[in-house]
């Protein structure tokens, strides 16, 4: 039997794991699209301009299973990087049915300004927290997310299943 760490006698929404996660994402998301608004670009923009940057995500597919966006709404994100020079769409040479994205030399200088607006963010939340703490906190998320992935197979394909 696994281990009880919720009772359902004495359960209360504010002490689950995950309404504190999702608190503090949405929370952390409100404080950095204020900042990136002021620099013309917005988190969701960034996450993508970042993910291809990264190579975690080549191609619309890649993004919608990345991010958890339907593949309608990912392409108009992406027609507006494209618009604004920031990213550009390429047949791939050895299977021409795939468009790959890649970052313009715009894109790239883009997204290194904004890494440091980012950083800087993550920094100030992360202040009362020692270094160790933080180490810590994400090998947790990362077990967390792992064991999520184990119980919920489907859910990286989901999204792509809908492109």
């Amino acid at each position: 039997m696994p281990k009880q760490h919720y009772r359902a006698d004495t359960f209360h929404l504010r002490d689950s794991i995950g309404y504190l996660v999702k608190r503090s994402q949405r929370l952390m998301q409100a404080r950095i699209e204020g900042v990136f608004e002021q620099r013309g670009c917005t988190l969701q923009q960034w996450v993508v301009l970042m993910l291809v940057r990264d190579r975690l995500a080549l191609t619309v597919a890649d993004l919608c299973r990345e991010t958890g966006h339907d593949s309608g709404a990912m392409t108009r994100l992406i027609d507006q990087l494209e618009d604004r020079k920031l990213i550009e769409r390429r047949r791939n040479p050895q299977d021409r049915r795939v468009i790959e994205l890649s970052l313009t030399e715009t894109g790239s200088e883009t997204v290194e300004a904004l890494i440091v607006i980012a950083t800087d963010s993550l920094n100030t939340v992360m202040r009362d927290f020692t270094h160790d703490e933080v180490k810590l906190f994400k090998s947790m998320l990362r077990r967390l997310i792992g064991r999520l992935e184990e119980l919920v197979p489907d859910s990286a394909t989901s999204a792509e299943q809908t492109s």
